[in-house]
């Protein structure tokens, strides 16, 4: 089962996000997103809603409840945390490889809070933040997915990503998006993987 999915970007990314979102058609499970923007940005969500279909999204606010059909997003300079509650937090704390937001701390929240039940996508990005979060994912028993670097505007995110968890899914940011759906649609029989 799929509860979450979390999702991580950078250089490139808002449009990648896009392509990710819009292949996982009308009934999405809550995601959380973390963009790479500079710290005085507007705060706004990365993609325009008109490209969001059936998908809300909307900066996270502390508190906030994960919900199907919505995408919240880590506002600028703060890092965006999963509870145990189906909540968000956000933090203050020191920038993680040079970074708030930082993918790493969604994805490694998000493992401590969901386990096997978190997608956890690495798109575009020119640094390495993600990758550990990722693998993160992966030994909690959650699926990864990975944007295949020859389709990302900058590849050092995906392929940092891969080297820590090379059994990852990938494809372009669509393709990701129509998997997923197609992955949580199916039967639970304990034999996922």
């Amino acid at each position: 089962m799929v509860a979450l999915v979390v999702v991580g970007g950078s250089l490139g990314g808002p449009r990648a996000l896009a392509e990710f979102l819009a292949g996982l058609g009308d009934a999405p499970p809550p995601v959380a997103v973390v963009q790479h923007v500079h710290r005085r940005s507007e705060g706004a969500f990365p993609v325009p809603q008109d490209q969001l279909g059936a998908l809300k999204g909307r900066v996270a606010r502390p508190g906030a409840a994960l919900e199907s059909g919505v995408a919240l997003c880590a506002p600028p300079d703060y890092h965006l945390l999963i509870e145990r509650t189906g909540h968000v937090s956000l933090s203050i704390d020191a920038p993680v490889r040079f970074s708030r937001p930082s993918i790493d701390v969604l994805f490694e929240s998000a493992a401590l809070a969901f386990g096997g039940d978190v997608a956890g996508v690495l798109l575009t990005g020119a640094s390495e933040d993600g990758a550990r979060g990722l693998r993160a994912i992966r030994d909690a028993g959650g699926l990864a997915l990975v944007q295949d670097p020859s389709t990302a505007e900058a590849e050092v995110m995906p392929r940092a990503g891969l080297r820590l968890t090379p059994d990852a899914t990938t494809g372009a940011p669509a393709d990701l998006g129509r998997w997923l759906r197609s992955y949580a649609a199916r039967p639970v029989d304990g034999s996922r993987r």
